[in-house]
């Protein structure tokens, strides 16, 4: 299809794009497309403000927003949903007001972030209805993605669900000297599943094998697209569902290159035809569109079948991907002690469920350990620590193997059945009260979690 051809096209299909006459999405460029993907109406990708940590308020509570094609009763961060991308830079220090306007308790959590326990928004730390809490912590980490959502013993799939998630960007010197694609050609996403009721409202009914919602949200858009040129974007992706895995694909066959993980760059790129993606994990991805002007590329989940996202290519461009001088990682080594934490049932981790009372082992500060997960079945449990990063070393039964993408800083990793996966691990960040769990949240809500001092 010529140029011409494909604008003409762009009329048709307006109401099909699920806009009036196409929205501005890349550069001011109209979002205009010939034959636009089957299944019914697409929605622009919303892309969520941004801001600084410094003086912020947020406030938990009810919105009405546009998930895409009417409006839908969600929780919301600053009425966005998700909410506001925090971005700061490593040095700068955080002031965050937290407001609790639902009828729940409630407190957020910084996943990814080290900071002390008083600023970690664990399950400790909870406010009432109407109540605040006011965190003030200094960004002292390597630039990475992380994302923030509330944390609140037995309610947080609840909250999740209904909406309450949002990105945290940190970025720091190594990330400025890479030349990476910025403003409209770095996409944050959080990917995650739904349930619609009969009014089209998020709608949360767990299960305790994990909720399973019935269409996929990006950005908490349904059948999104996002218009871009061929040339190179990164993507920041978060798995924001409370339980599902995801298989990234592209529909061209064509390859991601990944970049980072939860915890920032990588030391080496690998170019993935496929990316599975834990609830609580987190991808740093380039990719380019060279190659594909006028055509339609979906980003896919191979598990589902779903299409997540689309994206109509609108004009051409080189995009290649450069061999990037990814900075190198200092690698944790002889541990002085190994803990095993088995995942019992969907509720407990060596065989105890969850009290806020208890401490459940102490472990010394500043001393690398070996921690072995294992489970005993009702898997996947996607293992997230609080406090510090880890070092996967081995994977063993099961998938037998430890892929790109948890190589480098990870603070969450899946364990399958009949897997062990062993980590080294130093907390040398804080002292204080930190938690182990798995981020299935119905099997977190159950009491698959566990609370530990580091000392």
């Amino acid at each position: 299809m010529t140029r011409n051809g494909f604008l003409k096209a762009a009329a048709a299909s307006a109401v099909a794009l699920g806009t009036a006459g196409g929205a501005s999405l890349l550069g001011g460029s109209p979002a205009r497309a010939a034959r636009p993907p089957e299944g019914g109406p697409l929605y622009p990708l919303y892309i969520p403000p941004t801001t600084s940590p410094q003086s912020l308020s947020l406030t938990e509570a009810p919105a009405v927003v546009d998930i895409g094609g009417g409006q839908s009763q969600v929780w919301a961060y600053n009425d966005s949903f998700p909410g506001p991308s925090i971005v700061a830079s490593r040095g700068d220090q955080a002031s965050i007001h937290l407001v609790n306007g639902l009828q729940q308790e409630t407190i957020t959590h910084w996943h990814g972030m080290i900071v002390d326990e008083a600023n970690d928004g664990g399950p400790f730390r909870t406010i009432p209805p109407g109540g605040t809490y006011d965190y003030s912590f200094t960004i002292n980490q390597r630039g990475c993605l992380n994302f923030y959502h509330p944390h609140p013993h037995e309610l947080t799939g609840e909250q999740v669900n209904l909406g309450l998630a949002g990105a945290f960007i940190v970025r720091d010197d190594v990330e400025a000297g890479l030349g990476l694609p910025s403003g409209a050609r770095e996409v944050p996403l959080l990917i995650r599943d739904a349930t619609l009721d009969s009014a089209g409202n998020l709608s949360y009914k767990p299960r305790s094998g994990g909720f399973d919602g019935q269409i996929p949200l990006v950005n908490g858009t349904r059948r999104p697209f996002y218009v871009v040129g061929g040339d190179l974007y990164r993507f920041r992706v978060v798995n924001g569902a409370n339980a599902r895995i995801f298989g990234l694909t592209l529909s061209t066959g064509a390859p991601f290159t990944l970049i980072g993980n939860d915890g920032g760059f990588l030391e080496t790129q690998s170019d993935l035809t496929r990316i599975d993606i834990a609830p609580g994990e987190r991808l740093d991805l380039l990719v380019s569109f060279a190659g594909y002007q006028y055509e339609w590329v979906a980003l896919r989940d191979a598990r589902s079948n779903w299409d997540l996202l689309n994206f109509p290519v609108f004009s051409p461009g080189t995009g290649s991907v450069p061999t990037l001088a990814l900075p190198s990682i200092p690698k944790l080594s002889n541990p002085v002690t190994t803990r095993t934490f088995s995942f019992d049932g969907m509720s407990k981790i060596n065989g105890k469920e969850f009290d806020p009372n208890r401490i459940d082992f102490r472990v010394p500060f500043g001393t690398t350990e070996l921690w072995r997960f294992t489970t005993g079945g009702n898997a996947p449990h996607p293992v997230h620590v609080h406090g510090a990063s880890f070092q996967v070393q081995s994977r063993t039964g099961g998938r037998g193997t430890v892929f790109p993408w948890e190589r480098g800083w990870k603070d969450t990793v899946l364990l399958e059945d009949r897997e062990t996966v062993d980590v080294l691990i130093r907390f040398d960040g804080f002292r204080g009260r930190y938690v182990i769990h798995c981020h299935k949240l119905e099997h977190e809500d159950m009491g698959m979690m566990s609370a530990f001092e580091v000392y």
